[in-house]
């Protein structure tokens, strides 16, 4: 292979780690539309110059339920099963920034930041938060298990970083160096203490099996309960009835 054939390869290989990292966040975030008349109520937050737009149910009692949902995921569409199958909860679902009418860019410094000022919000009214986070939410859901008193821990088709999860996907490109987002979840996980539920897809076309079982191993002992949905996929994990029954029992 001449000199010229390779000094082009190695120009093209540059060029494409060049615009990875630069548009990375318009390739890794789907941020969704507002969804509008829903049976819940919506709570304008400002968080410095941002407005993050929450959807509530609030019931009596002294406990909560704080989702974060997936990427591209419209999160408005949990508010009717979980007010059904979460009885006994408030519910509050984030539409994190960009999304869902919150103002402000995605990015995991935002996210996290967000999670806080939510979390304080609820906490100022229900003494027992719990967390429900699905794929993406994952990584915002162990932050603020770390953070925050959180009484239980959903996670939903969990990873334990983002950039494993991206090297995998990825294998020929410099991953480590180029990703400015990397949601490290299982460096955080000694920090959980709360008791966790964790939910996987048989056939997770997103989330690579060794990604969920590396975090999954670094629970301590007896403190998570695992459980495989046989035949769901990533995106249809949610409509099996095992879902909402294992995410019932565990948080009644």
């Amino acid at each position: 292979m001449s000199a010229f054939v390779l000094f082009a390869i190695g120009l093209l290989y540059l060029s494409v780690c060049a615009f990875l990292f630069l548009a990375q966040r318009s390739l890794i975030y789907f941020p969704t539309p507002a969804f509008g008349d829903l049976n819940a109520n919506s709570i304008s937050l400002k968080v410095g110059k941002e407005t993050l737009r929450i959807l509530n149910r609030s019931f009596g009692g002294p406990n909560a339920v704080i989702y974060f949902g997936g990427n591209a995921e419209d999160v408005s569409s949990n508010l009717d099963d979980f007010v059904r199958t979460l009885s006994g909860h408030s519910i509050y679902l984030v539409n994190y920034p960009g999304y869902g009418g919150s103002t402000g860019s995605p990015s995991e410094d935002a996210f996290f930041r967000e999670a806080l000022v939510v979390y304080d919000l609820v906490h100022k009214s229900y003494p027992n938060i719990s967390i429900i986070g699905r794929s993406l939410g994952t990584g915002v859901a162990v932050y603020l298990a770390t953070a925050r008193k959180v009484d239980k821990l959903v996670l939903v088709t969990p990873f334990d970083s983002l950039k494993h999860v991206a090297e995998m996907h990825y294998p020929m490109l410099p991953i480590s160096l180029l990703l400015k987002d990397k949601f490290k979840s299982l460096d955080r996980l000694p920090f959980v203490t709360a008791k966790t539920l964790v939910l996987l897809a048989e056939y997770d076309e997103v989330i690579p099996r060794n990604s969920s079982d590396a975090l999954i191993s670094a629970f301590q002992p007896g403190q998570a309960s695992v459980v495989l949905i046989r035949g769901a996929t990533h995106n249809s994990i949610g409509t099996f009835s095992q879902y909402s029954e294992l995410m019932s029992a565990f948080l009644r």
